[in-house]
């Protein structure tokens, strides 16, 4: 019996599989035909142009359109760096938005060309002077359309470059109530504020920077979380922005944590002794600033005579190339007795991987880290960004059972200087006490 169970199981898993491979071929068919339309498009519009109607440009044309496919599947499906994902990410999907914005424009004069076929089809051939003074006629037309077609899609592209600067530092707040079944009575209603991946070392605005830190500091956040990501690269970074960020104070403390990179592993370093000292001093601007640093421990916040958990770990990442230097074991230490326990963990890979299966007492982790790849749409009832192909939770508040994540998609920015629908984000939370929590398992 047993091994039958065991064989419906594995069949089902090869049919699961098949039919993914269906849908990733299908995908990628669907992809070289609107490459094959939108090519056949500009050679048939554009006929006086002598280069495009040469073998080196198809061949350079179906190279590009090879490489766009093939970044993406690596994406997908291999274990790049965060930042190259991110790269062939944009590149897709820029290139797919500006062949959909230019394949109707195709359509249109297909339609039109086959209409005028079909309207004023000859019973006999056209004479030479006939069909060149269609010719004269038909060619203008279709390049006007095929030109409007590639504004069309050249349209949003520019207006994403416009827009990019612009939300670089557009701060706004998202607003998220936690509910905690076994939140202690003194600490319902207690509000926190969280920002990540600052990255000073792309900052270029200082006034900008303030403002943010400002707008912060007006929730009047009981205490507030930083989840990791401080520089870009080294330590050094913060100098010019220490005076900004040592702002950010309040009541309960300020709780902070790693991410990958604070650990100096981007920059290039004459020997391993220089590296360290990075990092020693970025744990000092860390203290300078009055953040409580968490690097596998923990606090025990106190009030009015109850207790609940602070747990900070270091970097922890489910991708082989970020560093996994998380301690859960040394974080949750002498923490048994608490009744609610929050952790700030920077990578949101480390919730599924490792929180959720080992650690069912941790009710709520604080994460970063993605940044929304600084690039998709996020509305109230509803959010895409191409990063979803590489973390499956990437931006606001995610649960499963009666365990929680929230993802913050940044306050600062790195690779590309510049933000498209994305924001920068500053969080603030209220806990709430529930007897019954309404947590949806996902």
């Amino acid at each position: 019996m047993m091994t039958t169970w065991m064989t419906i199981v594995i069949n089902l898993q090869i049919l699961a599989t098949i039919k993914e491979g269906l849908s990733w071929l299908l995908a990628i068919a669907a992809l070289l035909i609107i490459d094959f339309y939108v090519l056949s498009g500009i050679k048939g519009s554009f006929k006086k142009w002598r280069f495009l109607q040469k073998k080196s440009f198809t061949v350079i044309y179906w190279i590009f359109s090879c490489l766009i496919i093939t970044g993406f599947l690596l994406v997908v499906f291999s274990r790049l760096e965060f930042g190259i994902r991110m790269i062939l990410l944009a590149l897709f999907f820029l290139d797919l938005l500006f062949k959909i914005c230019f394949v109707p424009f195709i359509l249109i004069d297909d339609l039109r060309r086959t209409i005028l076929y079909f309207k004023n089809k000859p019973e006999e051939p056209l004479t030479e002077k006939q069909s060149e003074r269609s010719s004269q006629f038909d060619i203008p037309r279709s390049e006007f359309l095929m030109k409007a077609g590639m504004l069309a899609g050249a349209i949003p592209l520019a207006a994403m470059r416009i827009t990019m600067k612009n939300e670089l530092y557009d701060y706004h707040i998202k607003r998220q109530t936690i509910y905690l079944p076994n939140l202690p009575k003194a600490f319902d209603g207690i509000r926190i504020g969280q920002i990540s991946d600052i990255h000073s070392g792309n900052f270029f605005h200082k006034r900008a920077v303030l403002g943010g830190v400002e707008m912060l500091m007006g929730e009047k956040a009981d205490l507030i979380f930083f989840t990791g990501d401080l520089v870009d690269a080294r330590s050094s970074e913060m100098e010019d922005y220490l005076d900004i960020f040592s702002r950010v104070k309040a009541p309960l403390g300020v709780y902070s944590s790693t991410g990958n990179h604070d650990y100096g592993d981007y920059a290039d370093w004459p020997n391993i002794a220089a590296k360290n000292k990075n990092l020693a001093d970025l744990i000092t601007t860390h203290k300078n600033m009055g953040w409580d640093l968490l690097m596998n421990e923990n606090r025990r916040l106190k009030v009015d005579g109850e207790e609940i958990g602070i747990l900070g770990v270091e970097n922890w990442s489910e991708l082989s190339w970020t560093p996994k230097r998380g301690r859960m074991d040394l974080a949750v230490k002498n923490t048994d007795d608490l009744p609610v326990k929050l952790l700030l963990s920077h990578d949101p890979s480390h919730w599924r991987a490792q929180v959720l299966p080992q650690y069912p007492q941790i009710d709520v982790m604080f994460s970063g880290h993605t940044h929304g790849m600084q690039l998709g749409v996020r509305t109230e009832h509803f959010q895409w960004s191409p990063v979803e192909y590489i973390f499956k939770e990437w931006a606001g508040l995610y649960n499963q059972g009666l365990q929680q994540l929230y993802v913050n998609v940044g306050y600062g920015f790195f690779n590309v200087q510049g933000r498209v629908g994305i924001l920068p984000e500053i969080t603030i939370f209220e806990l709430k006490a529930a007897t019954s929590s309404p947590l949806i398992k996902c």
